[in-house]
């Protein structure tokens, strides 16, 4: 296999990797955008219809929206709240993306693009999910089916929950080792690559080295789907908004559980989400914050504020105490669509250039 002081119970580095890593950065994501605009599925476009038709409910500071209020129907005016910050922001901003793929990929000189365009509506609800740690996302690309994409899936699971960032017992060490043989044996009868050491290696790489919201599988068989695995529960779409998503499928006769992207429609029950250890030198402990909606604001408000209902409107009075990019106990909530909350009348002044591409009365108001 050609790899390098490699075992499927060691710490791996992205130096032993074998595979191709090609970065498309921020200008490649805006132009891939531009061109979905021009030929966007009809499905998708629908569906933030709905959204919109939808509108949001008051008082939903701390629930993921999807909201789109005003304006054409381009990502700047679409705005989705961020599960680790609280804020509502647009789906405009870009990432850079690497995709993970064999060598005989680049021999050829295949572009990465259509990788990343094919998933590119998935990608934008992602990143806008997202406030810190989605400006890189990870793509390894495959060419396996669905059966072996399910047992790749359930192995990652099982190395998570079991090995990573611990010491693993005898017998999950005999299991895990068993199951990287067969998954192995299995991909190299189907002349599959890359082949699955590669796979293992440069997904866990990426786990303990980069520590993404999610690592997304890329599979270019027809017969098979594209997995996007969550380091953590709280980094899944929910349910309430999700559950009627595109499935991306082009055929018109195949149902819902016919997919190109597994996107989890139905929250955690259907997510492939991995056991990865927080904390200490495996990153830190994943706490959500309710943050002040400025971007550039380091402020976030305290627990028990977020908890409690005493939260002031933007006509009241200012934050018990000045900005100092710490933690307060009060904010500012906009009084218009009392969606975003804000440190101080200052940083709300600072924000209306891009709220108000969003800002409206809610439905009930």
């Amino acid at each position: 296999m050609g790899v390098r002081h490699y075992s499927a119970l060691s710490q791996p580095t992205l130096e032993m990797s074998e595979l191709v890593c090609k970065s498309l950065d921020h200008d490649a994501t805006d132009i891939l955008i531009d061109k979905w605009l021009e030929h966007r599925n009809d499905a998708y476009w629908e569906w933030f219809q709905n959204v919109r038709q939808r509108k949001h409910a008051a008082h939903t500071l701390r629930r993921q929206v999807i909201a789109w209020n005003k304006g054409d129907f381009v990502p700047e005016n679409i705005f989705c709240r961020t599960v680790d910050t609280g804020r509502l922001i647009p789906l405009d901003r870009t990432w850079t993306t690497h995709v993970y793929h064999h060598r005989s990929m680049q021999d050829r000189k295949l572009s990465m693009m259509p990788v990343v365009f094919t998933m590119l509506p998935e990608l934008m609800i992602l990143r806008g999910m997202h406030d810190h740690g989605c400006d890189d996302v990870y793509i390894i690309v495959t060419d396996v089916k669905k059966q072996e994409m399910d047992d790749i899936t359930e192995y990652f699971k099982l190395v998570c929950r079991y090995a990573y960032g611990k010491k693993c017992k005898p017998s999950r060490e005999s299991q895990i080792q068993y199951e990287h043989m067969r998954l192995t044996h299995t991909l190299l009868k189907q002349r599959r690559t890359p082949c699955f050491p590669q796979i293992d290696l440069t997904f866990r790489a990426i786990l303990y080295e980069k520590r993404p919201p999610f690592i997304i599988l890329f599979s270019h068989q027809t017969t098979s789907y594209s997995q996007i695995l969550f380091t953590h529960p709280l980094f899944v779409p929910a349910e309430d908004i999700y559950y009627d998503f595109p499935s991306g499928c082009p055929n018109p006769c195949c149902n819902d559980d016919c997919e190109m992207v597994r996107f989890p429609r139905r929250g955690e029950e259907g997510a492939a989400i991995l056991s990865v250890k927080r904390g200490g030198k495996y990153g830190k402990k994943i706490r959500p914050k309710e943050m002040c909606n400025w971007v550039d604001c380091n402020v976030a408000f305290s627990e028990e504020t977020r908890q409690g209902d005493s939260e002031s409107s933007s006509e009241g009075s200012q934050s018990n105490r000045e900005c100092n990019n710490g933690t307060i106990k009060n904010g500012l909530v906009c009084s218009k669509c009392r969606l975003v909350k804000y440190c101080s009348p200052e940083h709300q002044k600072k924000d209306w250039d891009e709220h108000r591409r969003v800002c409206a009365k809610p439905a009930n108001a």
